[in-house]
């Protein structure tokens, strides 16, 4: 009886050269652009930020941090982000409830509106990262100014551009924008190599990385004591830590599609803002103030010190800041929610540490986080590199990839914390 013959698939052509060049320019001039929108919208938003809780309270003889100046900053900002929402044409986008990283080309008239509550939201104190609005607002600008400038370039492309522009530029590395794109791409059928697909966005996130580099200077660095040679406690506190912080992530995903619903009775965004930042100055009072703001600054100043708080001070922040991420995100506040994530990951990992000194600080930082965003964002990827920057150990790397599947058989097949337009989780 002969053999039966087998044969292996023959590979995806690689694209000539010639194909790829078209796209430099493009990809070049959306990622320096990408990068400048959200710098620019950063630091104006910074700029507001330090005169609302720095001389404006001190020149009314009000204490910064005061549960008082929290409780009148918040309030004030719900009804300055509901107005916006209510007045201004195109209301600011969608319900952001229902958004991910992955972004809808918005119309132009929106995107005025989005960028202002945006920055009154990142001045103001709320628990959200400027993520999610800056890439609608990036990918908006591309589609249309892209397709008046240049309309022969295909029309699909300018979204993926200014995704991967402004995922580099909020990093300060295309690593975290091609980890994004091709996840993205795994699902979709792709003609060719996926190098060759992802040339373009690559481009365009190293230019968004390099001008955020040259410009702002970001860093994620949390400057933790780094990981020796791991042992099998390391393994063991891996294998605990990442789970529990995804059962922890988990919670507010289960929460949220409630919180949300309660929320949105009240109808209106003059009643709807204003309700969350009371909410979330109550949170604040309980928390202190670094569990306001997006937290990339305040996880700082909590990893420069953690030796000053005990495991229950630390824990207490965990569960406020994931609290205030909840509430922020349900009441219609414009943002994202990695940063805040990253910042609940951290303070459960110095828990973790505080609680149990055997657990190193860099290993309970990098795998709580791991855990949270994996739950809170379901991009494992994203996740696993956000993780590892945090504490730039490279023993850790190999721990947080086997901690990464506990995890992620955890979070896999449940409901995300994105909700449809009726309101119903996405899975």
């Amino acid at each position: 009886m002969a053999q039966e013959s087998t044969q292996v698939p023959p590979s995806a052509p690689t694209a000539p050269a010639r194909a790829l060049l078209p796209f430099i320019l493009p990809a070049v001039v959306v990622g320096v652009a990408a990068s400048l929108v959200f710098v620019g919208v950063s630091s104006a938003a910074e700029q507001l930020q330090r005169l609302l809780w720095g001389p404006l309270p001190d020149a009314l003889g009000v204490g910064r941090w005061s549960v008082l100046w929290m409780f009148v900053m918040l309030t004030a900002t719900g009804i300055a982000v509901g107005l916006v929402v209510w007045k201004v044409p195109g209301h600011a986008g969608p319900d952001p409830a229902t958004l991910a990283l992955h972004s809808p080309v918005l119309p132009p008239a929106v995107l005025p509106g989005l960028v202002l509550a945006t920055g009154l939201m990142l001045a103001g104190g709320p628990s959200l990262g400027p993520e999610n609005p800056v890439i609608a607002v990036n990918v908006g600008l591309a589609a249309w100014l892209g397709g008046r400038l240049m309309p022969r370039t295909p029309g699909t492309l300018w979204p993926v551009l200014a995704e991967s522009a402004t995922i580099g530029a909020l990093f300060g590395t295309p690593v975290a924008a091609a980890l994004v794109i091709s996840e993205a791409l795994a699902g979709r059928p792709m003609r060719g190599r996926l190098w060759d697909n992802l040339f373009a966005p690559l481009t365009a996130g190293a230019c968004g990385a390099m001008t955020t580099t040259l410009v702002a200077h970001p860093t994620f660095d949390l400057g933790l004591p780094p990981l020796g040679h791991p042992n099998g406690k390391d393994l063991l506190a891996a294998l605990v830590i990442a789970p529990a912080a995804a059962a922890l992530g988990m919670c507010a995903v289960y929460a949220f599609p409630h919180v949300h619903t309660a929320l949105g009775r009240l109808r209106h965004p003059m009643l709807m803002l204003p309700a969350g930042g009371v909410l979330l100055a109550g949170l604040a009072a309980l928390g202190g103030h670094l569990t306001l703001f997006k937290g990339l600054s305040e996880l700082g100043q909590l990893a420069r010190d953690p030796g000053r708080w005990s495991a229950g001070q630390l824990f207490t922040m965990t569960v406020v800041k994931l609290a205030a991420l909840l509430v922020a995100a349900s009441c219609g506040f414009r943002g994202g929610r990695i940063f805040p994530a990253v910042f609940v990951g951290t303070a459960l990992g110095l828990a973790a540490h505080a609680l149990v000194p055997a657990v190193h600080p860099s290993l309970g930082v990098a795998t709580s986080v791991l855990g949270v965003l994996l739950a809170i964002t379901r991009q494992g990827w994203v996740s696993l590199f956000t993780a590892a920057v945090l504490v730039t150990s490279p023993a850790v790397l190999a721990l947080l990839c086997i901690a990464s599947l506990p995890a992620w058989l955890l979070v896999t097949g449940r409901p995300q914390m994105q909700l449809c337009a009726d309101g119903t989780p996405v899975r």
